[in-house]
């Protein structure tokens, strides 16, 4: 089978902020640098890591710009953005927005705030978004991520909407945690992308058929995420890197919220800026990134001591 265009690591970058909340530019470019160094196919910009529904109209688009001006220097590295809103002429604006930039795809929430929408309804929202922003070569993926935005995607509403625009339907960002659900959606969505958004179901994930993943996580553990997936690609055995990665993200799943904890590790382990998280969000205190980091320092002495 072609991999598909959009197959591969990604990071759900978080944004970088300074201590008053607004973007911290040059901290986004030092973020991308890394990651890209580190073997992410490409970044998320302002997804839910990156904290994007906290940020305006307007701030993404400066962030989107930042990250489009960085990419002219690293043209294989991959930019999608997060756009979905509950307002779809918002989302159309974002949408163009990002295409305008050179992002290869968006990712994109359903409209989340009337919850019992039919399923026709959000088809014609979609249909919509797509026919009026997504131009010949780009691709819209959906977001499901029901547990935060409360709304899922079904597979027979993305079925349509791959029928009806089989070249700028991309796929979608499954971040159910559920390895069934992924596998139905890459059963029943022949050719186009399923990325996992937990780090747990990366070799499952591929073993089911998936284009790769598109994980919080990346942003510390990018190295073993690329591991994972290209000794995939070769036919290699991936269980005991999966099986060390599961306790690192499991480590993070136990200490909320995640944007917070990554930028703790990225200022504790990566001497990064201590980039804070927006409200309603809290930045760690120096107790909890102290013991954020034992844990995991722990963790990687057993592992190295396993290997």
């Amino acid at each position: 089978m072609i991999p598909h265009l959009l197959s591969g690591v990604y990071a759900a970058a978080i944004t970088p902020c300074l201590p008053d909340g607004t973007p911290d530019f040059t901290g986004l470019l030092q973020l991308l640098t890394f990651l890209a160094e580190r073997g992410c196919h490409g970044a998320l910009i302002s997804g839910t890591t990156g904290e994007g529904p906290s940020f305006s109209a307007k701030e993404r688009l400066s962030l989107w710009e930042a990250a489009s001006a960085w990419r002219k220097g690293r043209p294989d590295f991959r930019l999608l953005a997060g756009t979905g809103t509950p307002s779809l002429s918002e989302t159309k604006e974002l949408n163009h927005a990002a295409f305008r930039l050179g992002f290869d795809a968006v990712v994109v929430l359903p409209p989340f705030y009337f919850r019992n929408a039919s399923e026709n309804g959000l088809f014609e929202w979609f249909a919509d978004l797509i026919e009026a922003s997504v131009p010949v070569g780009k691709y819209l993926l959906g977001y499901h991520i029901p547990v935060v935005s409360g709304v899922s995607l079904p597979l027979s509403l993305l079925q349509r909407l791959a029928v009806a625009y089989p070249a700028k339907f991309g796929g979608l960002k499954d971040s159910s945690g559920s390895l069934d659900s992924a596998a139905a959606y890459v059963a029943g969505l022949p050719g186009n992308a399923v990325l996992v958004g937990n780090d747990k179901l990366l070799a499952s994930g591929l073993a089911a058929g998936t284009a790769g993943c598109i994980t919080a996580l990346a942003n510390l553990r990018s190295p073993e995420l690329r591991h994972i997936y290209d000794a995939f690609q070769r036919g290699d055995a991936t269980s005991e890197s999966q099986a060390a990665l599961d306790r690192m993200r499991a480590a993070m799943d136990n200490t909320p919220p995640a944007p917070a904890y990554i930028k703790a590790l990225l200022h504790a382990q990566h001497n990064f800026s201590f980039w804070s998280v927006r409200l309603p969000l809290q930045d760690f205190t120096p107790a909890q990134i102290t013991v954020a980091l034992k844990h995991v320092q722990a963790l990687e002495t057993a592992i190295v001591h396993e290997t």
